[in-house]
């Protein structure tokens, strides 16, 4: 299993899992065999925050479950003493929250998903 480098930044009112984040991060890039080692800045944050994000970088004027930013966007990947660092992933925990909801899901399952996917975004692989 791969020993990525996680930074977890949380607004302050969210409650979330550290370590089963990290660990949802490590089995997606196992799941996608990547061997080597790897760097990611996750942020849950509420929609007001989500919502500039979207508006500034998608023109979009709501607030959406997750958006990845990718260091590596149309150039070859940045390497810091070997580690590759790949970007960011945003996520909002009120849409984790909705979603969780409506899915029948819980919020720990929810943010496994949108972790996953906002990471194979950043791996180049999208839908």
């Amino acid at each position: 299993m791969s020993n990525p480098i996680v930074l977890i930044f949380v607004e302050s009112r969210y409650k979330v899992n550290r370590k089963r984040m990290k660990a949802t991060v490590a089995k997606t890039l196992d799941e996608q065999s990547v061997m080597t080692p790897v760097e990611v800045s996750v942020a849950i944050v509420g929609d007001r925050k989500m919502k500039v994000l979207n508006k500034k970088y998608r023109d979009k004027e709501e607030t959406t479950n997750v958006l990845s930013f990718s260091l590596a966007e149309g150039k070859k990947m940045q390497m810091a003493s070997g580690i590759v660092k790949l970007g960011d992933i945003v996520i909002s925990y009120p849409q984790v929250i909705k979603e969780a909801v409506v899915e029948e899901v819980l919020v720990d399952e929810k943010v496994d998903e949108l972790l996953a996917h906002g990471l194979r975004h950043l791996l180049g692989i999208h839908h």
